[in-house]
């Protein structure tokens, strides 16, 4: 392998270059937000602790609207509390750099990108964000959370009161627009199959701190696999993309933080930071 293998793979960059980015939890963990995943998704509610799995499905919401609200907003005190990361920042400035040709694919929902600098029209949130929710008889329509919906604390079982009168729409329970894990994806609600369309044109990919556990991601990454694309993963834990882009003619792990290496990837592609405000 060549000394610096991250500037072999790209040494010959076309201007019109398309690429996409894919982000999991692990980028959000390094501003502090606890991992879905890790013991901290736990929600106890009397003597039972709820995995993720359990509390965050539609047929729970239907069996008990409240306790998954409240679930939602204990969790979204550490999403709001959240500062943008340089890993953050740098797909900021590839954002500006590449314009048309980025695309940014995430898993989190705790919205940091967008705070970021990442625009909406480039960020397709596949599993939804948790500053939403979703009104109407079908839940179909997507409006922020107003403001003033207060947080809940770890356990509650009932919302607040100002919380449930800010998130009944026409006499129903708005419920969180998060894509659960008895639901599927549709491009009407997470843009599922434009994140496809984008993987399966781009000619680099990057995984940035996710696991590969879900299932839209790895798609997108068989998308890009089968056009030939340059495939990175960055990634500090062994997962289903380093292993998959160790065996790859055209893909390389780097391992480590994405505060470490996304500034690096984006130097090395032309992005420059922005200036600092005086």
């Amino acid at each position: 392998m060549p000394s610096n293998p991250l500037k072999s793979l790209l040494s010959v960059r076309d201007p019109n270059l398309r690429c996409v980015f894919v982000t999991g939890a692990g980028i959000s963990a390094e501003s502090g937000i606890p991992t879905f995943r890790g013991p901290e998704g736990y929600w106890t509610v009397g003597s039972r602790n709820y995995t993720p799995a359990e509390i965050g499905t539609w047929a729970h919401f239907q069996r008990a609207p409240e306790q998954v609200w409240c679930w939602y907003l204990f969790r979204r005190r550490a999403c709001n509390a959240a500062q943008p990361n340089p890993g953050h920042l740098a797909l900021v400035d590839l954002e500006r750099h590449l314009q048309g040709q980025f695309t940014l694919i995430t898993q989190n929902v705790d919205g940091v990108h967008l705070r970021a600098g990442n625009s909406r029209a480039r960020t397709l949130e596949v599993h939804g964000n948790g500053d939403h929710m979703r009104v109407g008889r079908g839940y179909e329509r997507i409006v922020p959370i107003p403001e003033g919906v207060p947080y809940c604390e770890r356990g509650d079982e009932e919302l607040p009161g100002p919380a449930r009168s800010r998130l009944t729409v026409d006499g129903q329970l708005a419920r969180p627009h998060i894509l659960w894990f008895d639901e599927y994806y549709e491009e009407r609600l997470h843009r599922s199959t434009t994140a496809l369309k984008h993987a399966a044109q781009t000619g680099l990919f990057v995984t940035v701190g996710s696991s590969g556990s879900t299932n839209l991601p790895l798609q997108a990454a068989a998308e890009a696999a089968r056009n030939g694309a340059v495939m990175i993963d960055i990634n500090p834990n062994d997962n289903a993309f380093s292993r998959f882009v160790q065996g790859y003619e055209r893909g390389l792990w780097l391992q480590g933080s994405a505060s470490l290496w996304l500034p690096k990837l984006a130097e090395l592609l032309g992005a420059q930071p922005a200036p600092e405000a005086d």
